[in-house]
């Protein structure tokens, strides 16, 4: 950053390798993650948490989960939603058959639940890569919409074919329901989130990381080397549909709070990958900054004509929104194709340089 790091020295391995190694940036992400759990809950209001605050963190958990098994492992998949969709499904069944169950303990199993679904489809990814592989997850993604649609027993056997979140309590704080506040919504997916984010972290920078990069590198020189890659890709698959499983889950109880199948359709897989190429693949930081990307933009998108005295059609302004959607990841992908984590970084590189010539 700005500061200096100098007479900060590393007397060991394990301090040289820190996530923050520098006193200064231990400070500044204490203090931010402080401000995250205290100032929302505190000052912002009910849009700025139900509109932009959740969706940000549930989508962000999501990308984190891709971004794992296509940035780290290589492993391309277009089926997001569907694994989402199991996890939201299985939190429904979990809720309503154990009704005394926590909601916690019900994000973690339906993330197994997922985690498990995810193994089973991931196993062609031994004999196929790339493109044919992203057919083969897109196949997943049909079928599991296609049998969520047409097994009654998901929903609980429930005309309209929805499932409805039922009330549930953490610390005697209602979370989940039509009676939860925001804030507290909020607190919890904050919580899944930095968790999930920092075991992400540990898990990309030690042993399991570095084979998952040595198969997306050269799989065939990572076997030699000894990586498995039958057990290492599967390993990706399921710990990513783990994160796609919980996500999803949230998407129902802490953010719609009822859905149906459409809500994990084909799109919001698009939509999460989106997140993870215009953040940065390989990056834990860029499945954060993609996330907020597709979230505030169309937010952005739909006020700025009304700031600028613009009265237009509710159709065309949709379509334009659409346009200039495209055109930003487009521009984005051309200015820097690895993403605004990259960005980011070269921010740092010329901040530790400041003032000095580049």
């Amino acid at each position: 950053m700005i500061y200096r790091e100098a007479g900060q020295f590393k007397t060991t391995y394990a301090s040289d390798q820190a996530i923050f190694p520098i006193v200064q940036d231990r400070v500044v992400v204490a203090l931010g993650v402080l401000a995250v759990f205290v100032l929302p809950t505190r000052f912002a209001n009910e849009y700025w948490l139900q509109a932009i605050l959740i969706p940000f963190l549930i989508y962000a958990l999501a990308a984190l989960g891709l971004n794992l098994l296509t940035g780290y492992a290589g492993q391309l998949s277009l089926g997001t939603g569907g694994f989402m969709a199991v996890g939201a499904y299985a939190a429904f069944k979990l809720s309503t058959a154990f009704p005394s169950l926590s909601i916690v303990i019900v994000f973690l199993l339906s993330g197994l639940i997922a985690a498990l679904v995810g193994v089973v489809f991931g196993i062609p990814s031994l004999r196929i890569k790339g493109f044919y592989l992203a057919v083969a997850t897109l196949a997943a993604q049909f079928f599991l919409i296609w049998l969520f649609n047409k097994v009654a027993w998901f929903v609980n056997y429930a005309p309209s074919g929805t499932i409805t979140a039922p009330s549930r309590t953490v610390l005697g704080v209602t979370v989940t329901g039509p009676t939860a506040s925001a804030a507290a919504r909020y607190v919890l997916a904050l919580v899944f989130v930095a968790v999930f984010a920092l075991i992400a972290k540990n898990l990309v920078r030690g042993r399991i990381g570095r084979s998952w990069m040595a198969i997306r590198d050269r799989d065939i020189a990572a076997e030699i080397i000894g990586v498995r890659p039958l057990r290492t890709k599967l390993l990706a698959f399921a710990i990513s549909s783990f994160y796609c499983g919980i996500a999803g889950a949230e998407l129902v109880f802490l953010y719609l709070g009822s859905a149906e199948t459409l809500a994990f359709d084909i799109g919001l897989s698009f939509l999460v990958l989106f997140m993870v190429i215009i953040g940065g693949l390989g990056s834990v930081l860029g499945s954060f900054l993609g996330a907020a990307f597709i979230v505030l933009v169309p937010i952005f998108l739909t006020n700025a004509p009304h700031v600028m005295g613009l009265s237009l059609p509710v159709a065309f302004q949709k379509q334009l929104e659409l346009m200039v959607f495209g055109g930003l990841i487009i521009f984005f992908l051309i200015v820097e194709p690895h993403g605004l984590a990259r960005l980011w970084q070269i921010t740092k590189e010329k901040l530790r340089l400041w003032p000095f010539p580049h």
